[in-house]
């Protein structure tokens, strides 16, 4: 039965897995050109460049809690399935604002791919429902490693398709987004339907109050250390590509720079939950922060293309073990009758953090330039690793 069912949470991972591959590369799309985009689009002052980035982010957290609200009514395949059509209508409604160069308009379309990718976060809750106990990390690792297809799919659809409605530039890079939603909505359809999915509909909209479960010390650190980590890589790689280019490399060296960052975000995944079982979440957490030490250090190293793209291999690697290892702690925190609440607060949070983070980057960068950027890291991690420190010691020192 154990076997069976482990089996079963392998396949319905896999299947996920394929979805976060295709449907995750509007992101990298996104990141890719949003800020070159916006940039093109506005007269002298460009400290709003990453405007389009934080309409993306903003949409990840207005949609955190309505996704988890129309997957819990409708279940995993058509609950993920509205998302991808959400993506499509965002993608086209970019590639439109950027023929009549509606700086706002093309804001809004990203606002809604962000949306519609606020269903393609939920993949990994999903993943770690269907699974048994013991596999619950390794399910959403193995969600996550389809991202590795995401690091090189999301930037060669930018490489390709950027000039593929010329003159007008990157609209093809958009119109592209929901081809893919398309190619990625066909995927999802090998979900089990909806009186499948067992674990999300056996329990009822029971168990404690949202402030009861956030209030826990092991669920506040563990969203503390999600938000951190996954903002700061959201701060630097939404700067990264103005950096680049504001240096003198050109937009597809930015994009590759992307890809390798993307590749080092995912690449890790197929072991990550492993060491996770081994080691514990604290600890891969804990790994996750050294790594982004190590971005922040070789980013103010100085300027070569080496450097930006050595620390945006680092800055994906730390998000990586950073944020599975923060999202284990979460899902641990919970009741499965408490997973809505939960898991919708947890993104909420999450991706309001990121939009600040995003906005900010772009603000950050026009008045103090690259290094400030990396070194903003610094403070960030060090609170985050306190927290955790706290928190380990803490655990340490309850009777077994």
């Amino acid at each position: 039965m154990k076997a069976g069912a482990q089996g079963e949470a392998r396949r319905v991972a896999f299947v996920l897995s394929a979805a976060q591959a295709v449907l995750g590369s509007a992101g990298p799309i996104c990141f890719a050109l949003g800020a070159l985009a916006g940039h093109l689009m506005l007269g002298p002052d460009k400290s709003l460049a990453t405007a389009p980035l934080t309409g993306y982010s903003v949409g990840l957290a207005v949609g955190a809690l309505p996704a988890a609200w129309v997957i819990r009514k409708l279940g995993h395949r058509d609950g993920f399935l509205s998302g991808a059509g959400i993506s499509a209508v965002g993608g086209l409604i970019a590639a439109i604002a950027l023929f009549h160069m509606s700086f706002w308009g093309f804001t809004f379309g990203l606002s809604i791919v962000g949306f519609g990718n606020a269903f393609v976060q939920q993949f990994r809750f999903a993943a770690a429902d269907s699974a048994p106990p013991e596999f619950k990390a390794r399910a959403i690792s193995l969600v996550l490693a389809g991202g590795i297809i995401t690091a090189v799919l999301g930037p060669q659809t930018v490489i390709y398709t950027h000039d593929l409605l010329a003159p007008v530039p990157f609209a093809g890079s958009f119109v592209a987004i929901a081809v893919l939603a398309v190619v990625g909505g066909a995927i999802l359809f090998l979900l089990p339907a909806r009186s499948a999915v067992k674990a999300h509909e056996a329990v009822k909209d029971a168990g404690r109050p949202l402030l009861q479960i956030v209030m826990q010390p092991r669920y506040a650190v563990a969203l503390v250390c999600a938000v951190g980590s996954y903002s700061m890589m959201t701060f630097v790689m939404t700067g990264a590509p103005l950096a680049m280019v504001g240096c003198g490399f050109s937009s597809d060296e930015a994009t590759l720079g992307i890809s390798w960052h993307v590749m080092a975000m995912f690449g890790p995944s197929f072991f990550t939950g492993r060491l996770i079982h081994r080691f514990g979440a604290p600890a891969v957490v804990t790994c996750g922060f050294a790594l982004l030490v190590g971005c922040s250090a070789v980013a103010l190293s100085g300027i070569a293309l080496w450097q930006f793209w050595t620390a945006l291999i680092l800055l994906g690697l730390g998000w990586n073990f950073a944020f599975i290892g923060a999202t284990s702690m979460v899902a641990a925190a919970y009741h499965p009758e408490e997973k809505g609440r939960a898991q919708g607060f947890h993104d909420f949070v999450l991706f309001s953090t990121v939009a600040f983070a995003s906005l900010m980057s772009g603000a950050v960068y026009n008045a103090w330039g690259w290094e400030m950027l990396a070194a903003i890291v610094l403070p960030v991690t060090g609170l985050c690793l306190l927290l955790l420190g706290a928190q380990r010691l803490a655990d340490a020192r309850k009777p077994s």
